[in-house]
Formats: structure tokens, sequence, C-alpha cells
């Protein structure tokens, strides 16, 4: 920058100025003196609330300091619970303060009473609904896998038959391929097998 340039004529320095440093108040801890530079919480209840120690008191502080004194275990356990939604009333999905009974002035009989019955109503409705939605299912029947389907062709049966129609195939083919009924014949064995396996099958399937 040159000397005659009109921005250094812009430049004003004044002297003799020294920036002040903020006061730091005393120390609280009794009988001391020294600047409380550091911050010490206050306690349980008095969140956003301070002490000002010097560095040799806030340690002494924070080693004796205890934010659940005067709790017990359970106590310690819930607030353990509630701080994990900020202590926030929750309720379980779906569900809300009225149907809960907890919302403010739930100690009125009425309220209850009004609670009370649209949790009956709305317990009556999901099982009139689970109950229609399993009939229409049995009604429709699903449809067979092709496992299924060969399972139940090797006991030759299709695939309308019903569990009391696959008990009773799987008891008479048994005793018809029984080694014992066919005097030790393998095929009959390799055919009673086959059978036993179908049949296993099925049940694991939820078909018998």
């Amino acid at each position: 920058m040159k000397l005659d340039s009109k921005y250094f004529d812009m430049i004003r320095i004044r002297r003799g100025q020294v920036a002040k440093r903020p006061e730091v108040e005393c120390c609280e801890w009794k009988g001391c003196k020294s600047p409380g530079e550091h911050r010490a919480p206050k306690g349980r209840g008095l969140d956003g609330h301070f002490y000002l120690f010097c560095g040799e008191h806030i340690r002494q502080y924070n080693a004796t300091y205890n934010y659940f004194d005067g709790m017990n275990d359970a106590e310690v356990e819930a607030f353990r619970k509630e701080s994990l939604t900020g202590h926030r009333p929750t309720w379980k999905t779906g569900a809300n303060a009225w149907s809960h009974g907890t919302h403010q002035g739930s100690s009125d009989p009425e309220i209850k009473r009004f609670s009370e019955a649209r949790q009956a109503r709305a317990t009556n409705f999901a099982s009139w609904r689970a109950g229609r939605q399993e009939a229409q299912e049995e009604k429709a029947g699903r449809k067979l896998k092709p496992m299924e389907v060969k399972s139940l062709e090797a006991m030759g049966l299709t695939g309308k038959a019903t569990r009391e129609d696959i008990k009773t195939r799987f008891k008479e083919l048994v005793k018809r391929h029984h080694p014992d009924s066919n005097g030790g014949d393998r095929a009959a064995e390799d055919k009673l097998r086959e059978i036993i396996q179908a049949y296993n099958y099925l049940k694991q399937a939820g078909l018998v």
C-alpha cells in the first residue's frame, strides 16, 4: 500500500485502549476467595442452575456429586426408563390416553366407564374380524404347494381331502402295506415308507 493512498488515510488507530476482561465471580466454596471459573450443577430438580467453583473445589465437588442421591433402586430404574422418552408419557402403538385412562380427568367415573366400554368394543370387533377371516380362508381353501399335492397323491387323495380323510386314509394304507400283511415284501416296505413320509410332510404343513 502506498503512503499517499486514500485507503491509508482511512485507517485510525486508537492508542491507550486495552480490552477489558470480563469480571469473574468469586468461588462459592465456603471460605474460598479464588475466581469461580467452573460451573457445577446444583442437583436434581434444579436443572439449568449451577454453582461457580475454582479449579480445586470443582474437583472436590465432582468427586462427591450424586444426581440420584436420596432415591432408592426402584426410583432410579424408573427414572432411567423415563429418560429414554424424555420423561414424556407414552402409550402402546395404536393406543392413546383415552383408551388407557391416563388422560387428565381420568378419575371421573363416567370417563372411566366410557374408556372401558370403548376397549371392550374394540376387543370384540377384533375377535369377530379374526373369526370371520379364518372362516373365509377355511371356506375358500388355500392353494396347495407342489409337495403337498405330491404327498396327497402318494396316499391316493386329492386336494379336496379333509383332515379326517387324510388320517383315515393313512391308517388304511399302513395296515395294507405293513410287512406283516405282505410276507416281508420289499415293495410293500418301500410303499409304506413313502406313505409315512408323505403323511409326516402333510402334518408339518398343517394339513393334518
